[in-house]
Order: structure tokens, then sequence, then C-alpha cells
């Protein structure tokens, strides 16, 4: 019996799977920092890079993902209720980089590496200010908007490593429905030359 699933499974598996892969790379790096870093003033974070991915294969679904960033982080570090809403409210600057997606178009992005280093950057730099700015809002001085940047500074390169990485591999860096769109098609075809 060959049993398809349908786009909407597809795309609710894919973004758990991805929510499974930022949870757990999380864990890891924060642990693994605490456990052998202890008292460095440098991060390093995979939730841009998962956020930047999630959000070239599905759009604003990668919300979801830029929240639960915040929540992995603040919920493993011990965080207060204050660093939560700093850290979820200012990960969702990450989707302003929705506007470069508009603009540029992703296969134009996926293709070009510069566009790739450059969107992925992107992503990071706007997850970390966005923290600054939410942390202003409520009542930091306008120093932590640079104390983000240069506390995650690690997270830039990691984050352009892994993007880039990803838009090497067939079908990772994509949009979805562009991508099953054109498997099937090639599945259509194949079969037409075999039949």
């Amino acid at each position: 019996m060959d049993r398809q699933i349908s786009y909407g499974q597809y795309r609710f598996i894919d973004n758990l799977l991805f929510g499974i892969i930022l949870v757990v790379s999380e864990a890891v790096i924060i642990s693994a920092s605490g456990k052998w870093f202890p008292g460095q003033l440098y991060t390093v974070s995979a939730s841009a890079a998962v956020v930047a991915i999630v959000m070239m294969r599905w759009g604003t679904w990668s919300a979801v993902h830029a929240a639960l960033a915040g929540i992995v982080y603040v919920g493993i570090q011990g965080g207060t209720s204050e660093q939560l809403v700093i850290y979820i409210i200012g990960n969702e600057f990450a989707l302003i980089a929705m506007l470069l997606i508009k603009t540029l178009g992703k296969d134009r992005i996926r293709g070009n590496v510069l566009l790739v280093i450059g969107y992925a950057l992107t992503v990071q730099l706007l997850m970390q200010t966005g923290r600054g700015i939410v942390a202003v809002i409520m009542g930091a001085g306008i120093g932590a908007i640079l104390n983000f940047i240069t506390m995650d500074a690690l997270s830039e390169l990691f984050t352009i490593l892994i993007v880039f990485t990803a838009s090497r591999l067939d079908g990772i860096f994509e949009d979805q429905r562009s991508y099953l769109l054109g498997l099937q098609k090639q599945n259509q075809n194949g079969e037409n030359e075999n039949g």
C-alpha cells in the first residue's frame, strides 16, 4: 500500500524535527559551555541558524522556532521571566529578514555564496539586536544592544557556517513547496519515460 502524507502533515513533521534539532543542540551547547567553559563572557548558539533555515523552508513558521529558542535558552540557564520576555520577543526580530527574502528571492539567495552569508548574518544580528531593544524597552541601558551583539559574537560565525553548509545540501535550504513540486515533476517525468 502506497501511503502518502499530506502537505500539511509534511510541514508539521518537518517543523517538529527542526524544533527537536534546535532544542537538542541548544541543550548540548549550553550544558557543555557551562561545564567546560564556566564564566566565559561569550556564548555560542545554533538558534539563529535553525531559524534561518526554517525561514528559507517555511517562511513565517520560523517564528515558532525563534520563540522556542528563547524558551530553551532561558529555561536551561534558569533565567527570570523578564529574560524570557527579552529572548522570546527579541528573537522574533529575525522575521524582519523575510523582507530580504521577499526582495531578493529564495533561489537567488540560495544560489549566491555572499547572499547566503549575508542572509545568515542578518538573521543572527536581528535576533541579537531585537533582544537588546526589548531589554532597553524593559529598562536596561542603551548599551544592552551592543552587549547582546558582542556577547554572542561567536554565534555569528557559527550561524554562517551552519547556514552555508545547509545551502550546499540538496533540499535543505530551499522553499519546501517549490522543492516538493520539483520532486513530483521529476517523478512524473521518470514515470512517463519508463511507461
